[in-house]
């Protein structure tokens, strides 16, 4: 990496993403000078179907902790968790200002309670149009539409340039809040000058205009007027303006609304708590109420659009959430589309629901969704109203990028200043240039529980061997001093063969082990690694000639 602060051409700001780049989520990007870094987002990814026992994802974030002493604050553009999610780790690092809108910093406050931290975060509040200077960066705070309220886009004033960074957003022309985006401070940045535009792919596949959000109230008030009985909606947690419709269809329609799920309550309560939700007075009742209430005449609002696991709605599906079972004349409304990797999952969570007699809304022509994402002609759209002397796509799996660095060429932006770059890769904005300046560690950290990188590829490996083919255990007990075999060896075997049914093979197994044992004491003596690594390899051998199945073996020699 080059030196910062005064590149060839005059003051040089870096741009590093170390998340959001050629996937979904985790997305965090830094903006360095000589002196100082600013941090915007600190988001999670949920984890792939592979990674066995992992609860999140968040970036590596060591870059960082090696300057910890630059870093002047977190900007954050909106209250998703995968723009928020990474903060409680970043602060037990790192005791610096988070700046945000009023419901993302009602969000973080949430979740750094969850988190317990043994300090009292700065959090600063900021309204859309103003500017603030954390350190002496000069910051501007630019509304946006999403799929959450709150949303901002955010320009950094700086010597080499404004940079501004154009995460999750859509140009809704009939937003919920009849607040739509600030088009004319863009176009103004425009006029002024945008040395680099980052901005979000996630939709840049997606030819056309993303419907608004307000097509989808009409939807559900027809699914609600036509349900003979209950209607359960699953939708994102923190899709406020759907949250709200659906209370609107709710009331209209007579029924009752109950809430389900922990992080669906949460925001539900915040949202209220801050003006962003209006429900009117007796529409929420408690789920101890649900089976005193007629079935036509009631709304369960719940988590689980993605099939998560342990969501609300797949417990529901199982058959195993302790409040709501799925009856037969049930209306289920998934309003969400998948995100990818996550379509088996919606799937089946969809399959057990009709099992059980419920009628599932899911299709796409339905209208019960509308993306929080910009689709092409708005991908477009801002790229004219900035039109920037660079561009960088950002936020979205790498055929996303290079979809959205094709529209950029064909609005007219010349091809060598569309940037597709990776995590980790450091880009030097100086005087009319931006280049690439080396790398940085960019990779992903894995959330275990409470342990926070002690899980790596090798844990991740061996718990995918156990999954797929299971474990045999070796136990024998050597004379320390003769080198002679006092007892066994004994196997026992987890996820690898039903022992009653083969006994056979198993004695077979411990014979062959036993055998390689007794060669390895003749030959090396007591020295164990040397004949734990004999078993290891004669068993793993015998096994795989007679099931082609490699199980994890683990020799467990015992002295006396």
């Amino acid at each position: 990496m080059s030196s910062k602060g005064m590149g060839s051409n005059g003051p040089a700001v870096q741009l590093i993403p170390l998340g959001g780049l050629g996937e979904i989520g985790k997305n965090m990007l830094l903006l360095e000078t000589e002196k100082e870094i600013l941090v915007i987002d600190a988001g999670v990814m949920f984890p792939e179907e592979e990674m066995l026992g992992i609860d999140l994802v968040i970036p590596d974030m060591s870059y960082l902790w090696e300057r910890r002493q630059k870093v002047r604050a977190v900007l954050l553009t909106h209250g998703h968790e995968d723009h928020i999610g990474a903060l409680p780790y970043l602060l037990r690092e790192i005791r610096v200002p988070v700046y945000g809108t009023r419901l993302t910093l009602g969000l973080v406050r949430a979740r750094l309670a969850e988190h317990r931290l043994d300090f009292d975060p700065v959090l600063v509040e900021v309204k859309p149009g103003e500017r603030h200077r954390p350190g002496s960066f000069d910051v501007e705070f630019i509304h946006l539409n999403h799929s959450i309220p709150g949303a901002v886009a955010i320009a950094a004033h700086t010597p080499a340039g404004i940079v501004l960074h154009v995460t999750d957003f859509k140009f809704d022309q009939t937003p919920i809040d009849n607040q739509p985006a600030d088009y004319h401070r863009l176009a103004e940045l425009g006029k002024q000058g945008v040395a680099v535009l980052l901005s979000d792919s996630t939709n840049a596949e997606r030819p056309g205009w993303t419907p608004s959000e307000r097509s989808v109230g009409q939807s559900l008030l027809e699914v609600f007027q036509r349900a003979p009985g209950r209607v359960l909606l699953a939708t994102f947690a923190t899709n406020v303006h759907r949250i709200q419709q659906a209370i609107d269809a709710a009331v209209a329609t007579g029924r009752k609304v109950a809430v389900v799920g922990r992080s669906m309550e949460n925001v539900v309560g915040i949202a209220s708590e801050l003006d962003y939700l209006h429900i009117p007075p007796g529409t929420l009742v408690g789920l101890d109420e649900i089976g005193r209430r007629p079935h036509d005449r009631l709304v369960i609002l719940t988590t689980g659009s993605q099939g998560e696991p342990m969501s609300a709605l797949s417990r529901m599906a199982s058959g195993d959430h302790r409040q709501v079972a799925i009856v037969p004349g049930d209306t289920v409304v998934i309003s969400a589309h998948p995100i990818p990797g996550n379509e088996r999952l919606v799937g089946r969570t969809i399959n057990l629901l009709f099992k059980l007699g419920a009628n599932v809304i899911y299709e796409p022509f339905e209208e019960i969704h509308a993306s929080g994402h910009a689709s092409q002609e708005e991908l477009k759209l801002l790229l004219n109203l900035v039109r920037p002397r660079f561009f960088v796509p950002v936020h979205g799996e790498y055929r996303m990028l290079v979809k959205h660095a094709r529209l950029a060429r064909e609005v007219g932006i010349a091809p060598d200043r569309v940037l597709l770059v990776e995590n980790g890769d450091v880009l030097e904005l100086s005087g009319q240039r931006l280049v690439r300046r080396g790398s940085v560690p960019a990779g992903q950290v894995f959330v275990d529980g409470l342990s926070v990188g002690d899980v790596g590829s090798v844990v991740l490996r061996d718990r995918r061997q156990l999954a797929q083919d299971g474990i045999v255990v070796v136990v024998a007990t050597v004379d320390a001093r003769s080198g002679e075999l006092v007892a066994g060896p004994e196997l026992v075997s987890r996820g690898f063969v039903y022992a009653r049914e083969s006994e056979a093979l198993l004695e077979e197994a411990r014979q062959q082990a036993k055998a390689a044992l007794l060669e390895a004491l003749h030959r090396n003596g007591t020295e164990w690694g040397a004949l734990k690594g004999r078993v290891k390899d004669a068993l793993g051998q015998f096994v795989y000639e007679r099931l082609k199945r490699r199980p994890m073996i683990l020799p467990i020699i015992v002295e006396v």
